[in-house]
């Protein structure tokens, strides 16, 4: 798999990347004096950090306690501070990374501490305000969603496009983070040469539901590709879009930068008719090779891009080893920004940025690095 690595200089503040000594992925701590909890949604909410949890305890073994929140985790909060009380139960545990860290975790881990103030905790994914569960978690990751504007314009043109289709529809676009996102996408595509086309799609919560949005993908994109020929790339804000457009996309000849929640596990697999044996679950690297072997097979190498690493996974792992790091007294403080940013790169095999949210010096905003097959 080729890399290229779209980075925004412009609008981010980079988080150093000096190096902090060598973290390489540890071998299995045999002999650790302590335990690092992992609590995660289940395979039917979010299998890709729950099998990223698995492959921490099969990495690390009995020092990885895993737990996950229930499903209905709005309604049944209470739950998920049993179970992490039940974590944090045990002496030995002196490390808890949650991911995705969903409504609750700010209370759970306020329970934790009126008994257990010695605990790291690593979040991923926060669900709750990001001035709440500042006051929380230790180290706090989550994907920086507005630096991805100008990075999939630019993505979009090192692959070869000349023109960037952006497909939404009202309800997303009244949201502040999504409209902002596509104002700076519009904004670097246009400073780059891209010719800028904006599309409404049907909502899939609207009254044709998922199907409706889906025909609709599946029809519009082949009518951009023969009005704009086939260096145009597509960039959609919705799930259920994913699919349809990664088909068409290969279908046409088109340009594919990234999906709307970057992973090689979403859509991918589906739309190029991968099939994954219950024995490569979670497996990366062989889910990887699957999708580069089929783009070669169907001529578009070069022509389909995602993030090198599944962003909840990136999450899980990279919280696990920088807790060793932590807890191994590797680290400057409990939120040592050139640790996580070189184990986090290390975890993505290419370079990545970090961005301190506001002026929480424990609170990082992820870019990872595109990758393209």
């Amino acid at each position: 798999m080729k890399k290229s690595i779209a980075l925004l200089l412009a609008l981010v503040m980079l988080v150093s990347l000096a190096g902090c000594g060598n973290n390489a992925a540890p071998a299995p701590a045999e002999k650790a004096n302590y335990k690092i909890g992992v609590m995660t949604g289940t395979v039917s909410q979010g299998e890709e950090e729950f099998r990223a949890g698995e492959n921490m305890k099969a990495k690390y073994g009995d020092m990885i306690v895993l737990s996950t929140y229930p499903d209905r985790f709005m309604q049944e909060q209470e739950t998920t501070i049993t179970n992490m009380m039940a974590m944090a139960s045990d002496p030995d545990v002196k490390a808890i990374v949650m991911v995705q860290a969903v409504p609750g975790a700010a209370a759970a881990i306020a329970k934790v501490r009126e008994v257990r103030d010695d605990i790291l905790f690593v979040l991923g994914v926060p669900g709750e305000d990001p001035d709440v569960i500042a006051e929380y978690g230790d180290v706090i990751m989550q994907t920086n969603d507005l630096a991805r504007g100008a990075q999939i314009a630019q993505q979009a043109k090192d692959m070869g496009a000349e023109v960037l289709v952006h497909y939404s529809f009202p309800r997303h676009m009244s949201y502040e983070m999504l409209s902002a996102r596509r104002d700076l996408m519009k904004a670097e595509a246009e400073k780059i040469g891209l010719k800028w086309v904006e599309q409404d799609a049907p909502d899939p919560t609207g009254d044709a539901g998922v199907p409706g949005t889906q025909q609709f993908i599946m029809e519009d994109l082949p009518r951009k590709v023969a009005e704009y020929g086939e260096n145009t790339a597509f960039f959609g804000t919705n799930c259920a879009m994913m699919e349809p457009m990664i088909r068409q996309t290969v279908e046409t000849g088109a340009i594919f930068p990234v999906q709307c929640c970057p992973s090689p596990y979403h859509a991918l697999p589906a739309a190029l008719g991968i099939s994954v044996p219950d024995d490569k679950a979670g497996n990366l690297e062989f889910i990887i090779s699957e999708i580069d072997k089929k783009v070669d097979e169907a001529g578009m190498d070069g022509r389909i891009a995602t993030w090198s690493v599944p962003v909840n996974m990136m999450y899980v792992e990279a919280g696990v080893r920088y807790a060793i790091e932590y807890l191994d007294g590797n680290t400057n403080g409990k939120a040592d920004a050139a640790v996580l940013t070189e184990i986090m790169s290390d975890v993505a095999k290419g370079p990545i940025v970090l961005q301190n949210y506001g002026d929480y010096d424990h609170y990082f905003l992820y870019l990872g690095a595109p990758a393209e097959f």
